[in-house]
């Protein structure tokens, strides 16, 4: 009797456990089909344009199956929706959340470029967007230092040019600015930045012009045609190098010596009254 009551007990826990192994692979089987389901609409809206609703589905279908190789795809498609409608904030916010969610998912470097090209769209006006300026710039800085080999990087150096050549040129207008008030100083060593920082961009003639003419002005003659030098190996063929040939010309004025001339003259003309 006992021999029959063990296995009696024994019948039941296995059918029980069954029972419940059954459950887990059609509750399972729910959650795939939901995942799947919900992907599939957030595609459907992707395609109508209904980019909000999509990346709402995509971020179902990431929270329904996250151990599945989709959730890492649906947080990617999500932040791919939003920055299809320009919600530049909202794709930033799910892409760092996927980038630490995910971090050794295949399609990383395409959530780094994403970001970059987040910030890189938002750049209009240098005065108005350092903030994506700078965000920009280190995304595409991270993506030609860590995946150097992929056409990811390739497309980054570009844009990274286009960067540069933005900031290179805030840094010519203010040495401009202290040229024309006289700032010699504070004006050559905005210059210098651009020599030292955007050297490859189409502000650097000019630079170097700014810089032989700012030291002729001064005084280091020895300076100045060492900077006019460099100009000319470098940008034979450029406006730049024309301008600054000019400089050493009996016909060129000297800013100082101007102001100063002009001064005299007024006190002379003062001294008559």
């Amino acid at each position: 009797m006992k021999i029959h009551f063990c296995l009696a007990i024994f019948l039941i826990l296995l059918v029980s456990c069954s029972e419940k192994k059954k459950e887990i692979v059609i509750i399972e089987g729910d959650i795939r089909e939901q995942m799947f389901k919900a992907y599939k609409e957030g595609m459907d809206h992707l395609s109508n344009g209904q980019n909000i609703l999509a990346a709402q589905k995509f971020n179902d279908a990431e929270i329904f199956y996250p151990q599945s190789i989709w959730a890492p795809k649906s947080a990617l498609m999500a932040a791919y929706a939003y920055y299809s409608q320009n919600y530049y904030s909202d794709a930033i916010f799910e892409i760092d959340r996927y980038l630490e969610k995910y971090p050794k998912d295949k399609n990383i470097v395409y959530g780094h470029y994403l970001k970059a090209i987040c910030y890189f769209e938002q750049v209009e006006d240098e005065k108005k967007n350092f903030a994506s300026i700078d965000g920009a710039k280190r995304q595409l800085e991270f993506i030609i230092i860590n995946y150097p080999n992929t056409d990811f990087a390739l497309d980054s150096k570009y844009k990274l040019e286009l960067i540069n050549s933005v900031l290179a040129s805030k840094e010519i207008y203010l040495g401009r600015y202290y040229m024309q008030r006289k700032k010699w100083v504070a004006s050559i060593n905005r210059f210098k930045y651009v020599l030292k920082y955007y050297d490859t961009t189409v502000y650097a003639p000019e630079a170097l012009h700014r810089l032989v003419e700012l030291y002729y002005i001064l005084g280091y003659i020895e300076e100045s045609k060492k900077y006019a030098s460099i100009l000319g190996y470098n940008y034979k063929s450029d406006k730049w190098y024309k301008e600054t040939y000019k400089i050493y010309n009996k016909n060129y004025v000297n800013p100082i010596k101007d102001a100063k001339e002009k001064k005299s003259i007024i006190k002379k003309f003062k001294s008559l009254f």
